[in-house]
């Protein structure tokens, strides 16, 4: 059997007894349910209120915030889970590699991609965060911000051509933006990666700006409308349960 560290074991009771007090709860009375005698739980009292988590408020012990981060992470843990679930059952469904992305504190963030040996995803050979001018997932979350905002992204990312196929200049890439329709799919051809093309829809869920999105080998571009279509019914039908959360 392994070695159990005592001291920790006390420790996670104390955490357990205070958490079972939302107004908190006097040393005493946590020592008493956690099963420990005074002076231990006093000294483990201390040393959880020194590191943050436990908090002493008009005598009384509360759950503190780095507490508060260990439940926060797990939850998180379990959305961003969730989240690669829906990406497999959706990267099944088109028969295409899949991406979800959000912008989040001025950046394109991709939360998870789905793909498979035989259908590979991508590869990041250029920063999709600072790229979002080349690629249909930056086109798309860009496409969903304010000029203000948008304006923001290009000063600390200037759009250049990457590829041959990639928008010139900001202007033609602004042009390009305004003649999206709403909600439409965002196409690009070969603008990020020679020999791969790229859709994404947007996704709207309050006031953050997501997207999904497929990628096909050039070769492939005839399924291309398809797979768009088959995506857009998948995600529709998924968000109408509320068992997709984007906060995250």
């Amino acid at each position: 059997m392994p070695t159990l560290i005592g001291s920790v074991q006390r420790a996670l009771r104390l955490l357990e007894a205070a958490g079972s007090h939302s107004e908190g709860a006097p040393a005493k009375q946590l020592a008493r349910e956690a099963g420990l005698p005074l002076p231990t739980a006093y000294h483990l009292l201390r040393t959880l209120t020194h590191e943050g988590y436990l908090r002493r408020a008009r005598g009384v012990f509360v759950l503190g915030e780095a507490a508060g981060r260990l439940a926060g992470g797990g939850l998180q843990q379990k959305r961003r889970s969730m989240i690669l679930d829906s990406l497999a059952h959706f990267r099944d469904a088109v028969g295409a590699p899949v991406y979800f992305a959000v912008y989040r504190e001025g950046e394109i963030e991709v939360v998870g991609v789905s793909d498979t040996p035989a259908s590979p995803a991508c590869e990041e050979w250029a920063d999709f965060r600072a790229t979002g001018h080349a690629h249909a997932i930056g086109q798309c979350l860009l496409g969903q911000l304010d000029e203000k905002t948008r304006r923001d992204y290009y000063d600390r990312h200037p759009v250049e051509p990457i590829t041959p196929y990639t928008v010139r200049d900001q202007r033609s890439l602004e042009n390009r933006i305004a003649a999206l329709g709403r909600m439409q799919p965002v196409i690009e051809r070969q603008e990020y990666a020679l020999g791969i093309i790229c859709a994404a829809i947007p996704i709207t869920a309050g006031d953050t700006a997501a997207t999904m999105a497929i990628s096909l080998p050039l070769h492939q571009e005839e399924r291309l409308l398809y797979v768009v279509d088959r995506l857009r019914s998948e995600v529709g039908a998924l968000l109408s349960t509320l068992s997709f959360s984007i906060s995250i």
